[in-house]
């Protein structure tokens, strides 16, 4: 078989495949390979980096001694399995998922429980983040797409840099610093009842700012968006 014709076979398998996917008469590719995988790294610091290119992110302060991940895979690829890794070193926990080439529904879900008290940064691609309990001496993520959802966070110092999407946290003891700024995306903090010294910019966008506001106080809160709503409250954030 001459290489002309084998392209176009596989175009038109590729074709074929994506069609059916498309009017549900393709594999289930919402159940296709979601059976969770679970592996633990040895710890020893402080501090934490999780790096993570498109997988959404779930981090969680547990009572455990070393890093747990588990991972959840779907979708379907032709010519293979979509490809999933992770690796720690240095205190830099990778997590990756690979859906190049034709695959339908691609995705990866990684959750990560780290001890607590441990200092989190979380550099990702186009994710979406969820953080529960975490405390520690700093909490920063980093990252371009995706929303930003926090509950229970005790941490010291907040920073969240993010190009697209919703940045929501809801903090339970008073931090000395919180800062996120945001290109696209509304931002939603609650806060424990207290002074904040707090500083606000919106382009495109509502302000509300429902907390004692103290230009001398320690505690200092930035929040700027280009296009979005800005809400700073008491409580919880939604």
């Amino acid at each position: 078989m001459n290489d002309s014709r084998t392209r176009t076979i596989l175009a038109l398998g590729a074709a074929a495949f994506l069609a059916l996917a498309a009017t549900g008469c393709g594999p289930d590719v919402d159940q296709a390979n979601t059976t969770p995988e679970s592996k633990s790294f040895g710890f020893s610091g402080d501090s934490l980096t999780v790096k993570s290119n498109s997988a959404d992110l779930h981090l969680i302060a547990s009572d455990v001694d070393d890093v747990e991940v588990e991972r959840r895979v779907s979708g379907t690829k032709i010519g293979g399995e979509i490809a999933a890794g992770w690796q720690f070193d240095g205190g830099i926990l990778t997590l990756s998922v690979d859906c190049d080439g034709v695959s339908v529904n691609c995705h990866a879900q990684y959750t990560v429980k780290v001890p607590r008290d441990v200092a989190v940064t979380a550099e990702y691609g186009d994710s979406d983040v969820r953080l529960s309990n975490l405390g520690g001496a700093a909490l920063h993520l980093e990252g371009h797409d995706g929303t930003v959802r926090g509950e229970g966070i005790s941490a010291t110092s907040v920073s969240v840099v993010s190009r697209n999407g919703d940045t929501d946290l809801d903090l339970t003891s008073v931090p000395d610093r919180v800062d996120v700024r945001s290109q696209d995306g509304n931002v939603r903090l609650g806060l424990p009842a207290s002074a904040y010294a707090v500083g606000t910019a919106a382009k495109k966008g509502d302000v509300t700012v429902d907390v004692a506001d103290d230009s001398t106080s320690s505690h200092s809160v930035n929040v700027q968006t280009r296009n979005g709503d800005i809400r700073i409250s008491e409580g919880e954030s939604s």
